[in-house]
């Protein structure tokens, strides 16, 4: 009689641990999709470039999360200067700000006067000197 008895305790231990893991499983999985759906529906705020060396300041808008500023064809920003490297520097949207980074360009790029060295964060009115081009941003998000 305990042999049986032993055996359906052990069955029934087992029946719990596999109900357990089901329940951890289907929990994870719920929270999962609960976050992914809260970050499909943030959306990278829109940000508009002004070329400030244009008489007629042409303004560009983006809403994409990387925007690529430079002399080459492929860029999102494309600009006809021979000082400007191919792929000069990047805007990109991160931790809910708009930042700046230099591609490793031979002459550097410039924000608000200043040597970009490393990521730097945009703000509204900032004005970005790549070559003899000023570029000024204007964001949704940027404060």
């Amino acid at each position: 009689m305990i042999p049986i008895l032993v055996l359906l305790l052990r069955i029934l231990l087992v029946v719990a641990l596999y109900a357990f893991l089901g329940w951890a499983m289907f929990t994870l999985w719920k929270d999962l999709k609960f976050q992914s759906q809260i970050i499909a529906q943030k959306k990278t705020p829109a940000l508009t470039i002004i070329l400030d060396s244009d008489p007629q300041a042409v303004k560009q808008y983006f809403s994409q999360n990387e925007i690529i500023v430079g002399r080459d064809e492929t860029c999102d920003i494309t600009l006809n200067d021979a000082v400007i490297s191919a792929k000069h520097a990047r805007l990109i949207h991160r931790n809910m700000h708009w930042w700046i980074e230099d591609l490793n360009s031979t002459n550097g790029s410039f924000l608000n006067d200043e040597r970009v060295e490393s990521p730097a964060i945009l703000i509204n009115g900032d004005e970005i000197r790549v070559g003899r081009n000023i570029l000024v941003v204007e964001s949704e998000t940027a404060s």
